[in-house]
Formats: structure tokens, C-alpha cells, sequence
């Protein structure tokens, strides 16, 4: 009798990157009951415009299934911000995708344009699911540094990691975690390279309008000739505080998004009915919101450096998104056992940064931990009273 080897139960795919860092602090911090800096997401309420509006849907029985590819009022609003924002001209019937989140947009673009062996440049630090995502694909990542402490490419650099197997470069911006707002400049240089190259520019605007400084959001979608090779992915869980919701959209040309819309429909069906259509109110009726939100986020991004800079970390000021990178070498080498004290010893949860590198023994993470400050004020003032026992300390 011939035994066959035992299969492998774990694809090739899978095993090449781990959970999220990110929820598995979370974890820690739940266990160990300390104040969670690490996750992104606000403790404080959403606006009552967006929950209104959602129980009124509910009432109005949006309850089954929307069109897979999102419902008509949330697509006509989508466009229409795009509009008035950022004079692009969208259409909403064949240019616009709505997917369970923005994490799902970039999968869903990433498994609709890019073929295995296909390259996708990255910068990094990145945030953490793109690196798996373009292995899901099949496609090899290149990686391209944003060097701190103000997270500026070399163009050297970005331009060598160019070639004819180069499908696609992902730009966040405002950037998680670093806090970076691509400049125009940075983009148009960006954007000659794929025109250069023919490139897809797929970018993840979620904190367009989370900006300090009088920065500007941009999108290099309104730089000549990028529109027809940009997919740009976006939602409403960062401005509206509403991360559970799971509501974010592509925007793509009418070819690229036939085939992200048949990739999410096999993916996920379609994002929550009612919640589409709160979605749709806010975005069209939240001008003022929009211009409040910088404010808000400006006084805790202010404060919270100033706590981090009087206990001795270093770290530069963000000028979009709501995380503080800080450099830890003050207290320690090692930004995992960092954090695991932090959450653990002193009862603030953070993310350690190598989480952001692909290589995890990079000097460059392995001296910086991230910091999200989307909370109460309160919650902030209660992480300074316990990161005071950081003074004079190392680990």
C-alpha cells in the first residue's frame, strides 16, 4: 500500500504574514484592562445625524439586501462630494463600487487588477494589511521607506523601484501611521512615474478630512492624465466615527470597476442596507462637520504631543490622520516588549511600529511605537497620569 504525504492544511498564501498587531493589542489591552491607544477607533459617540438617520432606515425598512454594488442614494451622494470637494466627475452608475469598509475596497481592487507575479510598490511604513493583501493576490510587494521623522520618499529611491513588472503603487494619505500628507509635488511626481510606466495608482483616502496646519488633502486622481489609472478607495468609518459600520466605496473607471464590483459581489455580497442610506445623509448634509473635524481632532493631536514630548518621547507633530509616531530610544530598543510593558505594566495600549515594516527587525520600527489619540479628552488625560511613570524610567 503507497501512503500519500500528508497535504498541507495551511496555504502558502497564509502563512506568509500573521494576525493583525493591531487587534491583537486591542486584545492585551481588554485583558489587562488598560486604556486601548493602540486601535484606531473612537470612545466617544457618532454624530446624531449619521445614527438618526440609520434608525430611520431601519424604520423605513431598508432591511434586505441593497444593489450588490451599493444603493443609489449612497453612490449619487459618493459622487456628488467627490464634485463639490475635488471637482471630480464620477458617475455613479459605472464608476462607483460600495464595499463592506474601505479594508474590503482595497482587496477587492487589489484581487480585480493585479495578476500574480505582478509587482505593487508600498510604502512603508504601511498600513499593515496591505503587505498581505498583495500577497493574497499573488503579487510581489516592493517596498519603498518613508524616513522619519517627517516621512518624506527619496525619489531616488521610489523611481529605481519602477519597472515593467510594476501593476499598481498604494498611496494612503493622509497617512496611518505616520501621519504623512502627500504634497502635490510628491504626487505629481508620483503620478509622472506611472504615467512613465503605465501604473495603477491605487490610493486610501479614509482621513481626507482629519488635516492640521492648513495641509490639503488632494487626490492625485485631479492630477492630469491620473484619472482613468487611479482606484481610489475611501469610506465613512474614520470622519464619521463610525469604524463597526462597514461602510467604504471604490471609485475606479467604468472597466476597472466591472471587475471590482464582480470581485465583491463573490466577496461579500453587499455592505449593510440601512446603514448605506444613513451613510448617503450624512455625506451630503455634513459641510460644516467636515470643516469642525480638524478642530476637534487639532486640540487632542496638541495635547497628547505635548504629554509624549514632556515624558521624553520624540516624535513629530502629524499633519493628517490621528496617530503619533514616537521614537522610544529614551526608554528602550525593542518596540514589542515596549508595548507589552506599556499595555501590561503601565496600562496604555500602543502598536508596536516594526507591525508596519515588512521586515520586522527593521531599526526603524523597532525604535518607534504608534499612538492613537481618536478619544476622549479624558481618556487622553487619564493615559498622561499613568504614562507618567515613564519619567527618568528605561525597560
Amino acid at each position: 500500500m503507497h501512503f500519500q504525504p500528508e497535504k498541507l492544511k495551511i496555504s502558502t498564501k497564509a502563512s506568509r504574514f500573521t494576525e493583525s498587531v493591531i487587534r491583537e493589542m486591542t486584545r492585551i489591552a481588554l485583558e489587562y484592562q488598560s486604556i486601548n491607544l493602540a486601535q484606531g477607533f473612537p470612545d466617544f459617540p457618532a454624530p446624531d445625524i449619521i445614527k438618526e438617520a440609520a434608525i430611520e432606515a431601519i424604520h423605513k425598512d431598508y432591511n434586505q439586501y441593497a444593489i450588490t454594488w451599493g444603493a443609489k442614494s449612497l453612490r449619487n451622494a459618493v459622487s456628488q462630494k467627490l464634485k463639490k470637494n475635488y471637482c471630480l466627475d464620477i458617475d455613479p452608475e459605472k464608476e462607483i463600487t460600495v464595499c463592506c469598509g474601505s479594508t474590503e475596497g482595497m482587496i477587492s481592487a487589489l484581487l480585480a487588477t493585479v495578476n500574480p507575479g505582478d509587482e505593487v510598490i508600498i510604502f512603508e511604513p504601511f498600513y499593515e494589511n496591505y503587505g498581505p493583501d498583495a500577497i493574497l493576490c499573488g503579487a510581489v510587494p516592493r517596498y519603498v521607506k518613508l524616513h522619519p521623522p517627517f516621512f518624506n520618499f527619496d525619489e531616488n529611491e521610489l523611481q529605481a523601484s519602477f519597472n515593467d513588472k510594476t501593476k499598481a503603487i498604494i498611496i494612503n494619505t493622509p497617512n496611518n501611521p505616520s501621519g504623512k500628507v502627500f504634497t502635490k509635488s510628491e504626487l505629481q511626481f508620483i503620478a509622472d512615474l506611472c504615467m512613465k510606466y503605465d501604473v495603477l495608482a491605487i490610493t486610501d483616502e479614509i482621513y481626507e478630512h482629519i488635516l492640521y496646519d492648513g495641509m490639503e488633502h488632494i487626490p492625485i486622481a485631479c492630477i492630469d492624465g491620473m484619472k482613468d489609472r487611479t482606484i481610489l478607495v475611501n469610506g465613512i468609518s474614520k470622519t464619521f466615527s463610525v469604524t463597526g459600520w462597514r461602510i467604504g466605496y471604490v471609485i475606479a473607471p467604468p472597466d476597472i470597476t466591472d471587475a471590482v464590483r464582480k470581485v465583491h459581489d463573490f466577496l461579500t455580497v453587499g455592505a449593510a442596507a440601512p446603514l448605506q442610506e444613513a451613510a448617503a445623509i450624512a455625506i451630503t448634509s455634513s459641510e460644516s462637520y467636515y470643516k469642525e473635524l480638524s478642530g476637534f481632532y487639532l486640540k487632542r493631536r496638541d495635547y497628547f504631543w505635548n504629554v509624549l514630548q514632556d515624558i521624553g518621547f520624540t516624535c513629530n507633530k502629524p499633519s493628517g490622520a490621528y496617530y503619533i509616531m514616537a521614537d522610544i530610544s529614551s526608554f528602550s530598543q525593542d518596540d514589542v516588549d515596549f508595548a507589552k510593558y506599556l499595555t501590561k505594566d503601565i496600562g496604555v495600549a500602543v502598536v508596536p511600529s516594526s507591525s508596519f515594516y515588512h521586515d520586522k527587525n527593521n531599526l526603524e520600527g523597532k525604535r518607534m511605537v504608534r499612538f492613537c489619540f481618536c478619544k476622549k479628552m479624558e481618556t487622553l488625560e487619564a493615559a498622561a497620569d499613568r504614562l507618567q511613570r515613564l519619567k527618568g524610567s528605561s525597560v
